[in-house]
């Protein structure tokens, strides 16, 4: 018997990924374009990695939840100020008599996009990889920086 695990973030995702296809396939028809940068790494996603995205007054910070996933199954890019991270964490296999009574988690391709401030530092996107934590850093423009401003009085 095989086990099958409802996933209800996969059924959402699904449906958005299918009224994704839907708009883009009427904007292609109709002439608006449509986005097509995003590719067959979104539309092969099973999941999507949970991210806290945090702004200082020097950065933009993502902290994405990557546990199982090495280094190595992580893709990184920026473009035209979208941010894409891609991957897949791959399901171990069970050898011999033992069987899998509960599968919570969830396996396969995953892809998140963000879509960043023009006012950035690109060639200074840096990211590290530690206990199962994908950590991005993006440092702001010094135009984008908030600067402080004197008052006078008269």
């Amino acid at each position: 018997m095989t086990l099958v695990r409802f996933n209800p973030v996969k059924e959402l995702l699904n449906v958005e990924r299918e009224f994704g296809k839907l708009f883009r396939d009427f904007e292609g028809r109709f002439g608006f374009g449509g986005d097509k940068s995003l590719g067959d790494e979104y539309e092969n996603a099973v999941w999507m990695p949970l991210t806290d995205v945090l702004e200082d007054k020097d950065n933009y910070t993502l902290y994405l939840d990557l546990p199982g996933v090495k280094k190595d199954e992580v893709k990184i890019s920026y473009t035209e100020g979208r941010l894409i991270i891609s991957g897949e964490r791959k399901q171990g296999t069970v050898s011999g008599d033992k069987n899998f009574h509960r599968v919570e988690r969830t396996y396969g391709k995953f892809f998140r996009s963000f879509d960043l401030p023009q006012r950035i530092k690109e060639d200074k996107i840096s990211a590290n990889f530690s206990d199962g934590q994908l950590t991005i850093q993006i440092p702001k423009a010094d135009e984008a920086k908030p600067r402080e401003i004197a008052i006078s009085v008269k």
